[in-house]
């Protein structure tokens, strides 16, 4: 095989004085670090050798960041099948049921039956998007798992009177719609 400094000097590139300087240099340096026992640094290479590992890095952060929004997109996944697969009617009924999702306040007209089952905690509302579905606590336990942003929790109001509670009298009408 034709080494590349005969392929230079036969194309006329490069002249034979210059391939001598070339060799002696070359030649000079080798002899240099046999006496030193130093190893001389080789800028290109150790350019090229940051280089690969700069582009590997970047590589590695693409793939992991592939792999989170494949992650997310799994979860929310799952979380749209729970809800379909579980979700509860909502009585078809005409009493409007208020809560709280973010710092919104919205509405949905449920029956006197599923009223009570959200206000006892046995049916949780999720909101997926602009839909909000009832499901039973425990998909609501599993589906706040994965996203606990989108589940609205009923807090239930503690029934034990403080002692100076100045109202504890009174007592509140069985008709008192909120």
């Amino acid at each position: 095989m034709v080494s590349l400094q005969e392929q230079l000097l036969r194309a006329g590139l490069v002249d034979q004085k210059k391939a001598k300087r070339v060799h002696q240099a070359k030649a000079q340096q080798k002899k240099l670090e046999r006496r030193t026992g130093a190893q001389s640094i080789d800028e290109t290479r150790h350019a090229v050798l940051e280089a690969r590992e700069r582009e590997r890095e970047a590589v590695r952060q693409l793939n992991a960041k592939r792999d989170e929004e494949a992650h997310k997109k799994a979860v929310q996944a799952q979380i749209v099948q729970m809800v379909q697969q579980s979700r509860q009617p909502r009585g078809g009924g005409d009493i409007a049921y208020n809560f709280t999702f973010g710092k919104k306040i919205e509405r949905i007209h449920v029956s006197a039956a599923v009223r009570d089952q959200l206000a006892a905690g046995q049916l949780v509302i999720v909101r997926l998007g602009d839909t909000t579905e009832l499901v039973p606590q425990v998909v609501a336990d599993k589906i706040a798992e994965r996203n606990p942003d989108i589940v609205v929790r009923v807090k239930k109001a503690d029934t034990i009177p403080t002692e100076n509670d100045p109202y504890a009298d009174y007592q509140i009408p069985d008709d008192l719609m909120w």
